[in-house]
């Protein structure tokens, strides 16, 4: 085994078989660690996006942070009763993506899907910026290796969420409970030290900058909002959860929505009765537990879960970013290579490009999660409208026992987010905001520029119309002295023209396909049968989803049965209008050449069909 195998092994764990798949699925308690941790841990941030819009208008509007909260908290029962349903009609998983395309449309759910694909982008950056900002809140000698920091805890999140679902999900279980348990009990710790009155009793006098108006209002309310994004993420990931999934995915929902309410309106209300004052280089979670905690170890204890919870809580992203990428790549709108199963069953391209994306956005705005915060919350609630508009059509148009209800509360969800939107919107978009209302249609009409590309491969390739071929069975020579194996992975115009080259060179003639599970090998053979009946086909099982491995040992064995001759290999391959397409396309053609050649008794010929 050569070194970069070791390592990846060492690093990643064993390849796992695609029978292992059914395995990784979670429990309720590793679920709402593993899908929650992003909606949970926003109460480390949430109230103080409030009051830093607040603050503006002075010390006397610091108090309307508790209505605000109670209005965040209203809204978000909307949004959790509403996703229940969508659960429930969904059973083996409803993204917004899906049910927005499957009810609304295609352009609905490309719109649905890429808001999605930008806010879990978001989500990991700013969720590692603001885990970053509570270690340097606790040790400001930090603050100059903000980004560095960041960058280091995206490569860690990114090798664990490698390692495998159920992995991770032990790794993410600790952090998550004791964030739980530390914020209830620092909650419970400052209504105590209220009641027995040890507490400042007014605010500190701050100018007034701004005037209070309804707009500034929205504009905290809009702000505050950040505390509903993930919230979606159980719906998309239903399947990750043990059987019944549906319904462990709903009660999950349900007990995600109770902790979320409970412990951001608790934050925000702590922080009005200890008339906590937003300030630089200081989180006010810091800040509350500097106040009811001192500076002893229970401190620390708490700036710690707070700091893993919120890099965790970019785990929620991980979780459903590459299943988001899967279904898109699956229909033909992202690139094939992101619907492919990694070594540790997932969906690894889609973790990496996950992590670039993320560490691009930190190094751009300097780890500084108030500069990104604007651009937050406008994908999910693009989402969250659409979906929910996408239920209350599914609703009227099957009429299953009870829908009226059912249409009722999605309706009320998609017209609460809405409005939502429309406020985050108006109120953000000078801040920051415009870039996302920007990036979405963007990020559409990049999807369909690869469905285009697919479908013009589709029908270039095409052997539709193309009529049976019958020929004379090839008689057996008496002594093989040109052999050759034709690598076929569909059967296409591309591999048609390498079988006809192959029958102009060689005597004796296989063709070897490796089924790794989703390649269709009944309807295949099929095809062989009508179209190239004279050439044997040779299907092999790959358990573990190699292609390269299965073929070279294949071909070695081939050659072992004629001895003193130069085998030939023949691989088919397309060649692109634009040499960005290729990059639409794996490079398995590339690899299985280099594989091929480490021999020198064997010719490795590609044959080249031309888009």
């Amino acid at each position: 085994m050569s070194l970069y195998p070791q390592i990846k092994q060492f690093l990643l764990g064993k390849t796992l078989p695609t029978s292992a798949h059914a395995e990784e699925r979670l429990s309720n308690a590793t679920a709402l660690a593993v899908l929650s941790s992003d909606a949970l841990s926003s109460v480390a941030y949430a109230t103080e996006e409030i009051l830093l819009i607040l603050v503006a208008a002075g010390s006397s509007a610091l108090g309307l942070s508790l209505p605000i909260a109670v209005a965040i908290m209203v809204l978000l029962a909307i949004v959790v009763l509403s996703y229940r349903q969508t659960i429930r009609a969904y059973p083996k998983g409803g993204g917004s993506y899906i049910v927005a395309r499957e009810n609304l449309g295609l352009y609905p759910g490309l719109v649905a899907g890429g808001s999605l694909m930008i806010d879990y982008i978001l989500t990991v950056t700013v969720s590692i910026s603001a885990g970053t900002a509570a270690l340097t809140s606790a040790f400001p000698a930090l603050q100059p290796f903000t980004v560095s920091l960041c960058l280091i805890f995206i490569f860690l999140l990114t090798l664990a969420n490698l390692r495998g679902v159920k992995e991770s999900g032990r790794i993410f279980m600790i952090p998550t409970y004791a964030f739980i348990a530390s914020i209830f009990v620092l909650i419970a710790l400052g209504l105590f030290k209220y009641a027995t009155g040890q507490v400042a009793t007014e605010y500190p006098s701050i100018p007034v900058k701004e005037g209070l108006s309804l707009f500034f209002i929205l504009r905290a309310f809009s702000a505050g909002c950040t505390a509903l994004t993930g919230v979606e993420a159980i719906s998309d990931g239903v399947l990750a959860f043990k059987e019944p999934e549906w319904k462990n995915a709903r009660l999950t929902l349900l007990y995600l929505g109770g902790i979320l309410g409970l412990m951001f309106v608790g934050i925000t209300y702590v922080s009005n009765i200890y008339h906590v004052v937003p300030e630089h280089g200081q989180t006010v979670v810091s800040q509350l537990g500097r106040l009811i905690l001192g500076n002893g170890p229970f401190y620390f204890f708490v700036q710690v879960v707070t700091l893993l919870i919120l890099l965790l809580a970019a785990n929620t992203s991980y979780a459903d970013f590459p299943r988001l990428c899967y279904f898109l790549a699956r229909d033909g709108f992202l690139p094939r290579q992101l619907s492919l199963l990694g070594d540790r069953l997932v969906y690894s391209n889609g973790i990496i490009l996950l992590s670039l994306c993320a560490a691009i956005l930190v190094i751009i705005f300097k780890g500084d999660v108030n500069a990104v915060i604007p651009l937050y919350a406008v994908g999910v609630f693009t989402s969250f409208t659409l979906s929910q508009a996408g239920m209350v059509r599914r609703w009227f148009h099957e009429r299953t026992p009870g829908w009226q209800a059912s249409a009722l509360m999605n309706g009320l969800g998609a017209l609460a987010t809405a409005v939502v939107l429309g406020v985050i919107i108006s109120t953000k978009f000078m801040g920051g905001a415009w870039l996302v209302v920007v990036a979405i249609p963007v990020v559409v009409a990049i999807f369909l520029a690869i469905h285009r590309h697919y479908q013009y491969v589709t029908q270039r390739l095409s052997i539709e119309g193309l009529p049976p071929r019958s020929y004379t069975p090839r008689p057996k020579p008496e002594v093989v002295t040109h052999p050759a194996v034709v690598v076929v992975g569909q059967l296409n115009l591309g591999t048609v023209e390498a079988l006809d080259y192959a029958r102009t060179i060689a005597d004796e003639i296989v063709a070897v396909h490796v089924d790794v599970g989703s390649t269709g090998g009944e309807k295949l053979k099929e095809q062989w049968k009508q179209l190239e009946a004279d050439i044997p086909l040779v299907i092999i099982e790959s358990p573990y989803r190699s292609v390269i491995s299965p073929i070279v040992e294949f071909v070695s064995q081939f050659e072992e049965r004629h001895p003193g001759t130069y085998t030939t290999v023949i691989i088919p391959a397309f060649v692109t209008r634009n040499w960005w397409e290729g990059l639409l396309h794996n490079q398995t053609t590339l690899f299985l050449k280099t594989a091929l050649r480490a021999k020198k008794s064997r010719v490795v010929s590609t044959v080249r069909y031309y888009l």
